[in-house]
C-alpha cells in the first residue's frame, strides 16, 4: 500500500521519466530502495543495524549491474544526515517506520526537511497515536483500550516499548520545518488485527479485493483516521 502511495505522489509531482535523487532513511532490508532503483532512480539508503544492512547488500548483489550502480548504502543514524549530505541534496526523502523508535523526533524531522530540494517530497510512515485504543478494544482488552486513549506510548509486536504520533501534531511540525503536509493516507485500517503468522490470501483475486478495500479505506474518512499507521507526505516549499 505504501509503495502505491509513494508512486502516486511521485507521479503527481515530477515529470515522467525524470531520474530522481532519493534517500531512504532507516531503509531496513532495502525493499523501497531497491524498488525505486529498479524504476530508474538514484537511491541512497541509510541504516544503522548491521544485520539489516547485510540483508540489503545481499539483495542488491542479486540485481543487474545497472540497478546496483544506482544504489548507495550508508551505515549510520538518520539523525546524522547533516554530516553526510548537503542541504537540498534529494528530490524524495523516505522515512518509514523510524519515528516510533525516536524519543524526540523534531530534530530528525528538521534534518529530513533540510535535505529536500525545493518542491521535494517527504514521505513519513508512523504509528497512529489517535488510534492506539483500536487494537486492544477490538480484541476485548477493555483496560488496555482505556489506557491507550491518553498516551502516545505502546508496546509493538516485537515487544519493544515505542511511541506513536498524532496527525495534528505532525501536521504542525511539518509546517514548521518548511515541508507542509500535502496528502495523507491510513495504512492497515482493516488488517491490523491479523495474527502475526497470518499469510496473505492464497488466491490473487482475494488478495486484490483485500488491497482494494484497504486502499479505499486508507483514503476515506472516517476510516483512515483509525488506521494503525499513517502515511504523511509533505512538500518542501
Amino acid at each position: 500500500m505504501v509503495s502505491r502511495q509513494v508512486d502516486e505522489q511521485i507521479a503527481g509531482r515530477f515529470p515522467v521519466g525524470q531520474r530522481l535523487r532519493v534517500i531512504d532513511v532507516g531503509m531496513g532490508q532495502g525493499t523501497q530502495a531497491l524498488r525505486l532503483a529498479r524504476a530508474g532512480h538514484a537511491v541512497t539508503g541509510i541504516e544503522r543495524e548491521a544485520k539489516l544492512i547485510a540483508v540489503a547488500r545481499e539483495a542488491l548483489a542479486a540485481e543487474p549491474e545497472g540497478i546496483r550502480g544506482r544504489v548507495r548504502i550508508v551505515e549510520g543514524d538518520g539523525r546524522d544526515t547533516g554530516v553526510h549530505f548537503l542541504p537540498g541534496s534529494f528530490d524524495v526523502v523516505l522515512c518509514h517506520g523510524v519515528l516510533m523508535y525516536v524519543e524526540e523526533p523534531d530534530a530528525l524531522l528538521a534534518g529530513l526537511a533540510r535535505m529536500l530540494a525545493p518542491g521535494g517530497l517527504l514521505s513519513l510512515l508512523v504509528r497512529n497515536a489517535d488510534a492506539l485504543a483500536m487494537r486492544p478494544g477490538l480484541a476485548g482488552d477493555w483496560a488496555g483500550a482505556l489506557a491507550a486513549f491518553d498516551t502516545t506510548a505502546y508496546r509493538n509486536r516485537l515487544g519493544l516499548d515505542v511511541r506513536a504520533d498524532r496527525l495534528g501534531a505532525l501536521t504542525d511540525t511539518l509546517a514548521g520545518i518548511g515541508a507542509p503536509l500535502h496528502a495523507w493516507y491510513g495504512v492497515r485500517v482493516f488488517t491490523d488485527l491479523a495474527a502475526d503468522d497470518a499469510g496473505v490470501p492464497a488466491g490473487q483475486e482475494e488478495l486484490d479485493v483485500l488491497l482494494a478495500a484497504e486502499e479505499r479505506a486508507g483514503r476515506t474518512d472516517p476510516y483512515r483516521q483509525v488506521a494503525a499507521l499513517l502515511h504523511l507526505c509533505g512538500v518542501r516549499g
